[in-house]
């Protein structure tokens, strides 16, 4: 992968607390493991609306923009229960994603502490951490039932994990796949960094926005090679 040069230097050497995103931020897009999870929620689109394929996808899509996940938008729109929702979409193969010794180090090596703050669940988040090699690594999983299901990018959101944990926002780092994701973090204090996927990646489960190399100004580093980046900082 090529490393993307930063954006006018915002340094990290301040940073003690460390706040990653799971999917498609701790293993590449590439690996297409949320392509898995994807599919499983259109199919389950489809049971609650009885609509067909290609309208539950789009319906899917709008609530996950609109409403930060998809199943925060069927609680909304048609009260489901979340914990039924969770077991269904994440009944996965996991074998895709290989282990990363490169980004495990790089990790460790940060000073301070490690959070992953994401809109899945804690059981996605350990088998994904499992296979990247990264057990144990963090201190905390502050996961979507923590959130109350008020996920990211909801101020609230960010607020209970703050609070959770004992977060001072401008000590601390946020790295995250979808720039809508930082826009709180940036505003809080936070540095934001956004993973992307390399260039020319392409998906038909993708959509053009969750692709996005944001040039706004609440992203301040983009990179498409995590643990290259976290190895070169200071």
């Amino acid at each position: 992968m090529n490393q993307i040069a930063p954006r006018p230097v915002r340094s990290l050497s301040h940073v003690t607390d460390w706040v990653f995103d799971l999917d498609n931020t701790l293993y590449p897009r590439e690996c297409n493991l949320f392509a898995q999870i994807d599919t499983l929620i259109t199919h389950y689109v489809m049971d609650v609306t009885r609509l067909d394929f290609a309208e539950a996808r789009a319906l899917q899509k709008r609530y996950y923009k609109d409403f930060g996940t998809t199943l925060n938008g069927l609680m909304h729109t048609h009260q489901i229960d979340p914990d039924h929702f969770l077991g269904k979409v994440h009944a996965i193969d996991y074998s895709g994603v290989a282990p990363h010794p490169d980004l495990v180090a790089a990790i460790k090596a940060l000073p301070g502490r490690k959070f992953i703050l994401t809109n899945a669940d804690v059981g996605h988040a350990e088998a994904v951490l499992d296979k990247v090699g990264a057990a144990g690594l963090f201190e905390g999983i502050f996961d979507i039932r923590a959130m109350k299901y008020q996920p990211k990018p909801l101020p609230v959101a960010y607020e209970a994990f703050f609070a959770a944990h004992g977060i001072g926002s401008r000590n601390a780092a946020m790295f995250d796949d979808l720039e809508k994701n930082l826009k709180v973090p940036h505003d809080t204090g936070m540095i934001t960094v956004q993973v992307v996927a390399g260039q020319g990646f392409a998906h038909e489960q993708v959509e053009a926005w969750e692709l996005t190399r944001s040039q706004d100004e609440h992203v301040h580093h983009i990179t498409d090679d995590l643990a290259s980046f976290l190895a070169r900082l200071p």
